[in-house]
């Protein structure tokens, strides 16, 4: 395993996640891995698909999250500690997918779903999200 794959996995679950407990981490950490497991428009790799543009808003330069994901400011340790045991579990496989195979995901918060939830098919909801793949 690459350190800079762990270290952009766990800061992604951070930003994409912290608020969702260990099992929404485990999820988006998945909906990353079976993106980078099938290599696309999105990524060919887990570094390449969180840092890709537009996918994983905690990465947008504007977004408030962007500080603590770039280094230029400090993610609390013990966060970050929690982000990278579930980063880490992702990457290990030692936690099985409880997407079901997703790919993307949205936080179920929003006034209102995604346009391109209409070509997917929900898988499970977890937490706050909600997860889909793409259907052939």
């Amino acid at each position: 395993m690459i350190d800079r794959e762990l270290d952009v996995l766990a800061r992604t679950l951070w930003g994409e996640a912290r608020g969702e407990g260990a099992a929404g981490m485990v999820a988006v950490g998945w909906t990353i891995r079976n993106r980078a497991a099938r290599p696309g428009w999105w990524g060919k790799d887990i570094v390449g698909v969180c840092q890709a543009p537009y996918q994983f808003s905690c990465w947008n330069k504007n977004d408030p999250n962007y500080p603590y994901l770039s280094g230029a400011k400090q993610i609390p340790a013990g966060e970050y500690m929690r982000a990278r045991e579930a980063a880490l579990s992702v990457i290990s496989g030692s936690q099985p997918d409880p997407t079901g195979g997703a790919t993307h995901y949205y936080a179920t918060t929003m006034p209102k779903p995604p346009a391109w939830v209409a070509k997917a098919k929900r898988t499970v909801v977890i937490g706050h999200h909600a997860f889909f793949r793409d259907v052939p």
